[in-house]
């Protein structure tokens, strides 16, 4: 298995082909939420893949702060494949998020919007709840910062 991180121009057409087959499997087919994945952000994010077998099983895009949270950099679309799920791939792939932000922008915080149902996933990584649960795209969110310093 091997871990990719790359600006948008950095990815080849196969690794985007990819990335969308990815999320669109997850977060349009699986969680049945009909929303608006190409949302004009991919090209200002970094984004960090694990692929095994030439096929991406793993995935999260990073912003600095202002380029999604205005005082934040901040984690999304996290995803790992379906049959990949009970590996650990989802916690090692957040690791390798953070520790990409700790050593590559220098903030305070990270913030990312969570799914409720996520929560223990996110506390153990470190990530608290801030603010009141919230819809976005009809499944309940919440507010979550991570402490860099």
């Amino acid at each position: 298995m091997k871990t990719y991180i790359k600006k948008f121009e950095e990815l080849s057409v196969d690794e985007i082909y990819n990335i969308l087959k990815l999320r669109s499997s997850v977060f349009v087919v699986e969680q049945n939420c009909v929303y608006q994945d190409l949302d004009d952000k991919d090209k200002q994010a970094t984004h960090l893949f694990m692929e095994q077998d030439q096929e991406i099983i793993a995935y999260t895009r990073i912003f600095k702060k202002g380029d999604y949270y205005v005082n934040n950099p901040s984690i999304g679309r996290v995803v790992v494949k379906k049959s990949q799920r009970g590996k650990e791939l989802g916690k090692e792939i957040m690791i390798k998020s953070i520790k990409y932000i700790k050593e590559n922008i220098e903030e305070e915080k990270i913030e990312l919007s969570a799914q409720k149902y996520l929560d223990k996933f996110y506390n153990e990584l470190g990530f608290y709840r801030v603010g009141e649960d919230y819809l976005e795209d009809g499944i309940p969110h919440q507010r979550m910062l991570y402490d860099l310093i």
